[in-house]
């Protein structure tokens, strides 16, 4: 049986006390807070990764929610701006005993409120797409997250197998233009400095032509996100950053069906398919450079 949230922990409070459901608040979350909506999104399977709260919640302070009756937290949501025009909503999580009885709808609206113009992007569970078809979200791709493991390194990189951090920052994020609808510097500066983690990039010729990131999860490591120009690049990055990982240690990466190239390496690399989600845009889809997209960064910003 489902247990209900609890503030700061996982323990049960009674449901009598949290009637009725007028009594139901919803505010901005602080830091902390999040990290508890975070604790949610692992006990759904989403399996966050163990350092990914500032990065997140730098992206947009003010797009991050909690609702609470009384003094217990009982749904979260983020819905982040990005740039002027886009945003990408994300955690949206109600507590397991209440659910069915509106408080999702209400945060819901309170988030999408706050990106009012924008176009908002999400990664969808399935048992949600419906819901989310019927609130003017369409789908634009299906996404499956698959399973592997570490291995044994193969001897040393390629030599074209540089550390993003040797690298200069604009060059990342200029390529990352292509992957998402936003510049956003600020993000990919702390994403590549996460502890346990690897940031690994394909320089070639004067340029980046592929990046990709292992960070430690609450279950083993993503590979999030995978980037790269050729086939070749992505297979390469792939190997030296699972290399980083024992062999019993398993390995995760959400994969756009639109790049078939990328499902392929994902199963030719022994990986199992977990779940699926859909990307799904409310307003125009931007035009983003899936065919070179091989693994997604987060279910939370994109």
């Amino acid at each position: 049986m489902a247990q209900p949230f609890g503030l700061g922990c996982d323990a049960a409070y009674p449901l009598e006390l949290m009637l009725p459901y007028a009594s139901y608040q919803i505010r901005c979350m602080t830091r902390d807070h999040l990290s508890t909506a975070m604790r949610w999104a692992a006990r759904e399977g989403w399996n966050p990764g163990l350092h990914d709260l500032d990065p997140l919640y730098n992206v947009d302070p003010q797009g991050f929610f909690m609702g609470w009756l009384g003094e217990g937290p009982v749904a979260s949501i983020s819905c982040v701006r990005q740039g002027g025009n886009h945003a990408f909503l994300g955690l949206y999580i109600v507590d397991p005993l209440l659910r069915g009885h509106g408080l999702g709808k209400a945060i819901w609206s309170a988030s999408l409120e706050h990106v009012k113009g924008c176009v908002v992007g999400l990664d969808g569970v399935v048992a949600q797409q419906d819901n989310y078809r019927r609130s003017g979200f369409e789908l634009a791709w299906h996404n499956m997250r698959f399973k592997g493991w570490g291995r044994e390194a193969q001897g040393a990189p390629q030599g074209r197998v540089v550390p993003l951090s040797a690298l200069p920052l604009e060059a990342l994020v200029a390529y990352d233009k292509a992957f998402h609808p936003a510049p956003r510097p600020a993000f990919l500066r702390a994403w590549i400095h996460l502890p346990q983690s690897h940031a690994l990039g394909w320089w070639e010729g004067g340029e980046l032509r592929g990046y990709g990131v292992l960070r430690a999860c609450r279950e083993g490591h993503k590979l999030a996100p995978l980037c790269a120009d050729t086939p070749a690049v992505a297979h390469s990055l792939f190997e030296a950053l699972c290399s980083r990982v024992p062999v019993t240690e398993p390995v995760f990466m959400d994969v756009p069906d639109g790049n078939a190239v990328a499902v392929d390496l994902a199963l030719h690399q022994g990986m199992e398919a977990t779940f699926p989600t859909a990307r799904m845009y409310r307003g125009p889809a931007p035009q983003l450079a899936i065919s070179r997209l091989y693994g997604l960064t987060t279910l939370e910003v994109g």
